[in-house]
């Protein structure tokens, strides 16, 4: 067992044990300009009603248009994507150039061939230390058959047959 202190390395390694799936969320600037971040912070909240959450680093460039936005959109990705999952999570100056998306009900990019969209409501925002919370309203969702890119141990991974032969 450790203790924190100055130990946070170790703590981002042991955090690291969760496998987790890959998200890219979107939404609009004020001036209506796309953006997106690569986020593995995301989860159910509650069915009744229908919310969601994810969080980003308050030091994130796109922080302020997710602060001020009235929607969002959660795309879960296939292992396909992952060369999306790592431009999105780069400094890429135009992160939606070459990647196929139409407009959500909110106006947020909804990325094509994604496993899952949620196109939300923006319900509130918390403080979480350095990141901001962000709870969202599911008005839309849609789901597509595949397999999803999983983020493990600081990198990513994949799901390998069970002794079953489930997928």
């Amino acid at each position: 067992m450790s203790t924190l202190g100055t130990d946070l390395p170790r703590l981002r390694n042991a955090l690291g044990q969760f496998a987790t799936g890959v998200t890219v969320v979107t939404t609009l600037t004020e001036g209506r300009c796309p953006v997106g971040v690569t986020a593995n912070s995301f989860t159910s909240v509650s069915l009744e009603p229908p919310l969601i959450l994810w969080n980003l680093r308050k030091a994130s460039r796109s922080f302020s248009a997710f602060e001020r936005s009235r929607g969002f959109v959660v795309n879960v990705l296939s292992e396909a994507q992952r060369d999306i999952a790592m431009r999105f999570a780069s400094p890429f100056d135009d992160r939606f150039s070459d990647i196929s998306w139409h407009e959500g009900v909110c106006g947020a990019p909804v990325i094509e061939g994604s496993l899952a969209t949620f196109q939300c409501d923006y319900v509130a925002q918390y403080p979480g230390g350095d990141h901001g919370i962000f709870v969202g309203r599911v008005l839309s969702f849609q789901t597509v058959s595949g397999r999803p890119l999983l983020f493990f141990r600081g990198g990513f991974g994949e799901i390998r047959a069970d002794h079953h032969g489930a997928r």
